[in-house]
């Protein structure tokens, strides 16, 4: 009897685990609780792979070998619970990919905030460098997808804490953790340590052999590092201190330092600004640096990389005001981040779904930085109760549109305006791309 193989999720991750599965000739079934987007659809049937849709069969979920759980899933799923009581053993979809990985290598990052930046601009510098590489994980197609339809030697992976709460032999040689901020608490049981434990499983099958590269100066890791027995070797980057190895930036010259050949390089030729962007190059500079990329290479591909859509990203600039998509910014550490790296005056538009955030913690910078409040969502009491005192201008708004037309009236010439949201964006849009992209919209029209 063929190794009965069940995927919970018929997404991007439980498609491309699905294919996977098939390929290595186990009995495949995937459920999806709501409708199939079309395309997975015609890839289940293509790959001649069942799948049920609108709801799960339980009966026969249960009576899988294994099940690999798509990372949207929380535990406390009436379903989760019925197969963690049947004792079922669960993976993610990271998990099967590295079961069939080969011989290929995995650079996997995390972290709160940072990573998808961190993963882009690793993958610019490896593939600035000739290396065969993919880029993968939460950033476009799943691994597993990667590794069943067109395997490379190399995956750089973003990696969520959702995909590493399911590992059981995952090692990832070379694992980032850029930092570790409140986030997702809802998953975690409102306890934070959980979400930092799941955060840290990105090294716990690591080996001498492997690197492990963290910020020294986030508090949280620092805080918690010495809690976890790693076996890898630590490679940190920092602004506070000069580490023998890994990465440190001091009088706006970023050091590298992996092996003798040490890479030096001014923060001013960084093609992406901000102090945050400092140190996703430090991370990114020092994965590099571990793959054996010559510093020649790493210089030219630090300077060349664009920032991401919908992450910081310069929309427009009309009548001498600048519009800037952050939609990405999903919590409050993205959106401090964001008026952080401001210049300008700035107009912020904020709000969504809110995932238990204090917004005290930005309560300075919008006192320094800010001159109205744009609210996007459908309660935004919260955040007139956060800065109702602090800030006089405070609208309302329920679209994309009206968020744009409110803050192109409160703006003047030199200003800035700043889509950076701190909350998830299910009550008005798809996701955040969709806000992004109705924002950008909105701003063309102007």
């Amino acid at each position: 009897m063929a190794h009965k193989c069940y995927i919970l999720g018929g997404g991007e991750s439980g498609a491309g685990a699905a294919i996977l599965a098939r390929k290595q000739g186990y009995d495949v079934f995937v459920s999806e609780g709501a409708v199939l987007k079309p395309v997975y659809r015609d890839e289940l049937q293509e790959h001649g792979i069942a799948f049920e849709e609108s709801g799960h069969d339980e009966e026969k979920i249960l009576q899988a070998d294994e099940i690999v759980k798509s990372p949207g899933i929380p535990e406390k799923a009436p379903l989760m619970r019925a197969i963690r009581r049947k004792g079922i053993p669960v993976i993610s979809e990271v998990e099967l990919a590295w079961r069939f990985r080969g011989n290929s290598r995995i650079v996997g990052i995390t972290g709160s905030n940072g990573k998808t930046t961190t993963t882009a601009l690793t993958y610019h510098i490896c593939h600035h460098a000739g290396l065969d590489c993919a880029l993968v994980g939460n950033i476009g197609v799943s691994i597993a997808r990667q590794v069943a339809l067109d395997p490379r030697p190399l995956y750089i992976a973003e990696i969520s804490s959702f995909q590493l709460d399911d590992i059981r032999d995952f090692r990832a040689e070379i694992a980032v953790l850029t930092n570790i901020t409140e986030d997702h608490l809802d998953r975690y049981e409102y306890k934070f340590d959980n979400y930092i434990n799941a955060k840290f499983r990105i090294t716990e099958n690591q080996t001498a052999a492997d690197s492990f590269v963290y910020c020294a100066d986030d508090p949280v890791t620092a805080a918690h590092i010495s809690r976890f027995t790693i076996h890898s070797n630590p490679l940190p980057f920092t602004m506070n201190q000069e580490p023998q190895k890994g990465a440190f930036i001091k009088n706006g010259t970023m050091t590298i330092a992996v092996n003798d050949d040490k890479l030096t390089m001014s923060v001013d030729d960084f093609k992406i600004k901000g102090r945050h962007n400092q140190y996703n190059t430090m991370a990114a500079g020092i994965t590099a640096a571990t793959l054996g990329i010559r510093k020649e290479k790493i210089r030219e591909a630090i300077t060349t990389f664009e920032s991401l859509e919908h992450r910081m990203e310069l929309v427009a600039l009309v009548k001498g005001v600048e519009y800037i998509n952050d939609s990405k910014a999903t919590n409050i550490n993205s959106t401090w981040f964001a008026l952080e790296s401001m210049t300008r005056p700035t107009i912020l538009i904020l709000g969504g779904v809110d995932k238990g955030n204090d917004y005290d913690v930005l309560k300075d910078l919008v006192k320094e930085k800010v001159k109205a409040i744009v609210c996007l969502g459908t309660d935004n009491r919260k955040i007139h109760e956060a800065f109702g005192d602090v800030m006089p201008l405070l609208v309302n708004t329920s679209s994309a549109a009206d968020a744009v037309r409110a803050a192109y009236h409160f703006a003047e010439k030199g200003d800035a305006v700043l889509l950076s949201p701190a909350c998830a964006s299910f009550d008005l849009f798809k996701n955040y791309e969709d806000r992004g992209n109705q924002f950008k919209q909105a701003v063309r029209e102007l």
